[in-house]
């Protein structure tokens, strides 16, 4: 177990310094400058901005800063606002972590439930409902569930609702109360809800046909008991494998998702700090992000050895 934790971190180390290295190289190639906005500064005056933010010295001579400054945990000022990454960074991050987390529980939850339904009524009704739920998530990107959601479940019901003298059940932008959570949730965790219940669907279906199973309804255990104490173990090892590559969509889905509903996640920062080439900005929300996923894929790992006694870390 040391042994294999022990290689996984090598191994994330490694990748978290090729994507830094990446990053920091690959922005240089954006055209443009980040000092020239709308006007043009006066050349003494950039020259003064360039030696303030090191701008000034060899690429090569840049990196090897910038490395330095990473391993004290210092991802430099922004070029934009001249504030700290690192505290803008864990600032906005709370509130995309909060959407993030519940999107994830949210389709972690009722994409097992719907799998484990579809297959326990395989051919009926319940299983062709549970998967078109589960193609119209796959099918229609987050986006656009976004701007439905919105549009149908905020303003429109909200209409009627304030018609017939109540208040509007969701809000539709901001990030506060539990009526402006409930649509960026539901936005965000459906496309990874309908890819857990097809996967715990398919998984399901294996571990019913299995000699175990067949044994357990000889003794004559209940459907409930088959499924929750024998079936559901088994067959939810694969899904917990795809959670790293879930967690890292939902991440990802949740730039445009924040920027639908205004809510003030870093995401915001992710998108404009490409917009106005704030190099560090856009190193920072990189590499928090690369360090983030990395850490989840290798945590999931570890649960996976844990639900599965049959998976040795160790020969991993």
């Amino acid at each position: 177990m040391v042994k294999y934790v022990l290689k996984r971190l090598g191994y994330s180390i490694v990748t978290l310094f090729v994507l830094v290295a990446l990053t920091f190289f690959l922005q240089q190639c954006l055209p443009g400058d980040p000092f020239i906005g709308d006007k043009a500064l006066p050349e003494a005056t950039m020259a003064a901005l360039r030696a303030k933010y090191g701008l000034d010295k060899s690429l090569p001579e840049q990196f090897l800063i910038y490395i330095g400054n990473c391993l004290h945990g210092d991802l430099g000022l922004s070029l934009q606002t001249n504030r700290s990454v690192t505290d803008t960074i864990l600032d906005s991050f709370k509130v995309s972590f909060d959407l993030g987390i519940r999107a994830i529980i949210f389709a972690f939850i009722l994409g097992v439930v719907l799998g484990t339904v579809a297959a326990i009524k395989r051919g009926k009704a319940a299983d062709t409902i549970c998967m078109f739920i589960a193609l119209i998530g796959v099918s229609v990107p987050s986006f656009i569930m976004a701007s439905l959601l919105q549009y149908y479940l905020g303003l429109q019901l909200g209409n009627v609702m304030r018609d017939a003298g109540m208040p509007a059940l969701f809000a539709t932008s901001n990030w506060g109360e539990w009526n402006t959570k409930v649509l960026p949730v539901l936005a965000l965790g459906f496309g990874s809800l309908a890819q857990i219940s097809r996967l715990t669907r398919t998984s399901m279906l294996d571990v019913l046909g299995q000699d175990y199973i067949k044994t357990a309804r000889a003794k004559g255990l209940s459907q409930p008991a088959i499924i929750w104490r024998h079936a559901l173990r088994n067959a939810i090892t694969p899904v917990v494998t795809v959670l790293g590559p879930i967690t890292a969509g939902v991440l990802t889905g949740a730039f445009v998702v924040e920027n639908i509903f205004a809510i003030p996640g870093l995401g915001k920062y992710f998108v404009t700090s490409i917009q106005v080439l704030d190099y560090t900005m856009i190193s920072g929300t990189t590499i928090f992000y690369g360090a983030f996923l990395i850490l989840a894929n290798l945590v999931v790992d570890l649960v996976y050895g844990v639900i599965d006694p049959r998976v040795k870390l160790e020969e991993g």
